[in-house]
């Protein structure tokens, strides 16, 4: 098995080797987990486009040493056009596209939360933007490596994106996926980031960059227009937060399903599980897993449209009235309509005591597809998240459509501090939990903690199915118990990318550092 790394001076994680080895170099020479994350952030997008991309959303949450955590939330909203209305009269009358122009609705803000985090970091040892930029830039401009999981996610995917404006010049050849191992050169995407490396986030929102993207979606069909950018900020926030027998916890708010990732771990925490691994261990977050999503999928949306404050559903009397209602040896029957999205998590810790958990997302695979010739960048489709019937998360310009993303960070009652996470839609709470319990409940090594069999209840990243799902190398004893237990049960290969791509860094009090990463995913740990 893969150790865990260990170090004194930093460490960080990725899903990429190429994103962990820059984000590293930036901590070794002396800057900020922020910082390293920017430069890994930019160097992802190039390497991993059908995770993730510029022209998607990302989150931070941030703890730097001795001040409370803090987030970032870097989802843009919905075009001032974009209204159930508006999608009527193209035809879209029950269900909002998912491929193509008029899926690409909402304002890609990555960018502007690269701009709110670096603004966190002292003034006079931050480093420019153009150096932490420049290894995405030279990637971008001299070519990669085309990964085997961007190699067969888009064999997997071709059929709806294929025909997608903009998409195939780039990531396709001869209208076909990509082998591994062939070269992409995105040349378009290099001067984009050069631009914005020069001139600052603000090309990309108020600048050229902005218009050259205002003119391309408006031909195409999108209802993005050039006031849309001009308006976009990426806000700072104040992170929810529950306090378990471990520690305090943190993700984020809405419109994020972090209130869901919360719920579970303050649910589970409840129940009195003593032992890792077994039947009441698993069968306990499943089950927690299905009360949390229950509450998400009646509340959650645009806080301002939000009839309960997220916080609120975090409320100990709540967590303790979900507890309750789990039957500890029969499973709540299922299934509900689950949600899609795939994406990036990395984390980073420097010597100074910051950590960083941080991620950023296209939502589906490649998102829209949409990709500008002009500028090399590809919109996101999380405006697909809306819903165009009344209720919280119902679309409507200037909103903020259901995200799945959300990066947790937990401070221990012995100062530990972990920052967690994974991609994955669906099953990002369910793998943040599976993580989390393992190593901070029930004592796991942080690399064992990931690389153990993992389960996935309901539907996720690539998969339509609402079953149980388990690894093939799960424990047979248990599988058997859930079964019983009359869980709906499915198994999948072991180490499935189904089950995310999870990491996770942890600063020890004493300054030590613990980095890990998943065998599932094509990425690397690295501590000093």
């Amino acid at each position: 098995m893969i150790e865990t790394a260990l170090g004194l001076n930093g460490g960080f994680t990725a899903p990429h080797r190429v994103a962990t080895k820059i984000g590293a170099d930036v901590i070794d020479a002396g800057g900020s987990a922020i910082e390293a994350m920017v430069a890994a952030a930019a160097a992802i997008a190039v390497v991993y486009p059908h995770m993730n991309g510029i022209g998607g959303d990302g989150f931070w949450i941030i703890h730097r040493k001795g001040r409370a955590p803090v987030a970032v939330s870097a989802c843009g909203p919905a075009a001032g056009l974009a209204t159930p209305a508006w999608y009527a009269e193209r035809g879209y009358s029950s269900t909002l596209p998912t491929r193509g122009a008029p899926a690409a609705l909402t304002v890609p803000g990555t960018i502007g939360g690269w701009e709110a985090a670096l603004s966190l970091v002292d003034e006079n040892r931050r480093r420019p933007l153009g150096e932490l930029l420049a290894p995405a830039i030279a990637l971008a401009k001299g070519g990669i490596a085309v990964t085997r999981n961007q190699s067969v996610t888009t064999a997997e995917k071709l059929d709806g994106l294929r025909d997608v404006p903009g998409f195939a010049d780039i990531y396709l050849r001869a209208g076909v996926a990509p082998e591994p191992g062939s070269l992409l050169v995105q040349t378009a995407l290099g001067q984009t980031l050069t631009a914005i490396a020069e001139l600052g986030p603000d090309a990309y929102y108020r600048g050229d960059i902005a218009r050259a993207h205002a003119r391309f979606l408006e031909a195409e069909g999108s209802p993005l227009r050039f006031e849309d950018f001009q308006a976009y900020r990426a806000a700072i926030q104040k992170p929810l937060e529950i306090t378990t027998s471990l520690g305090k916890l943190y993700n984020m708010g809405p419109p994020t399903q972090g209130m869901s990732s919360l719920a579970i771990l303050g649910i589970f925490d409840r129940l009195g599980i003593a032992d890792g691994e077994s039947f009441e261990h698993v069968h306990g977050l499943v089950e927690a897993t299905k009360q949390a999503f229950i509450i998400r999928n009646a509340e959650l949306g645009d806080p301002a449209a939000m009839r309960l404050d997220a916080q609120d559903t975090l409320a100990p009397e709540r967590l303790e009235k979900m507890a309750a209602a789990i039957d500890m040896q029969s499973a709540l029957p299922w299934p509900y309509e689950a949600k899609r999205g795939d994406t990036i998590w990395m984390g980073a810790a420097d010597r100074d005591g910051t950590v960083v958990s941080f991620i950023q997302s296209v939502f589906w695979e490649f998102g829209s597809g949409l990709t500008c010739p002009e500028t090399g960048v590809t919109f996101q489709n999380r405006g697909a998240g809306f819903s165009l019937a009344p209720g919280p998360n119902q679309l409507a310009p200037g909103h903020r459509p259901f995200h799945t993303l959300n990066p947790a960070l937990a401070v221990l009652g012995d100062g530990r501090v972990i920052s967690y996470g994974t991609m994955g839609g669906e099953g990002q709470p369910q793998t943040q939990a599976a993580v989390f319990s393992r190593y901070a409940q029930f004592a796991k090594p942080l690399q064992e903690a990931i690389t153990l069999p993992r389960w996935l209840l309901g539907k996720t990243w690539g998969d339509d199915t609402t079953s149980l799902k388990l690894e093939a190398n799960f424990d047979e004893t248990v599988r058997a118990r859930l079964e019983a237990a009359g869980h709906h049960i499915e198994t999948v290969p072991a180490f499935s990318s189904l089950m995310g791509h999870a990491g996770a860094i942890v600063r020890h009090d004493n300054g030590l550092i613990e980095a890990a990463s998943d065998p599932r995913s094509d990425g690397f740990a690295y501590a000093v």
